[in-house]
């Protein structure tokens, strides 16, 4: 993936930081690696929402831009497992922070749970 050149830009450090987890989710895939190294099926299994084409794109981003480490073993069938770099744990607390931020903010966020919604019972005629 190609980088934007954000030198002598105000906000430059912001943009490029953003850059590196932008889209739905990156920031999600780092989120769950941070309790550990996790093959390819786990982190499917811990994000329903996402396809299999998308997880490989935004894994193969991420070992792109040196967050992520992906690591093949020599067996049949063949083990893949994805774990933080150095650079990837040294997002951590960034993505602490937004996870914390979200639960605060969770009622006025979109993906928040919808209200149960109570049915008033119909009159007879």
């Amino acid at each position: 993936m190609k980088r934007r050149n954000f030198a002598r830009r105000p906000g430059c450090s912001v943009e490029a930081t953003l850059d590196l987890i932008d889209g739905k989710w990156k920031g999600v895939i780092l989120y769950h690696l941070q309790s550990g190294t996790q093959r390819f099926g786990e982190l499917r299994r811990r994000m329903p929402g996402i396809t299999q084409r998308m997880l490989t794109k935004q894994l193969r981003a991420l070992e792109e831009d040196k967050l992520v480490i992906r690591k093949v073993y020599a067996e049949v069938p063949p083990r893949v497992e994805y774990c933080l770099s150095d650079l990837g744990e040294s997002l951590k607390p960034v993505i602490d922070i937004l996870k914390a931020w979200g639960e605060s903010h969770q009622q006025r966020l979109s993906c928040a749970p919808a209200p149960a919604v109570v049915k008033k019972p119909k009159r007879a005629a």
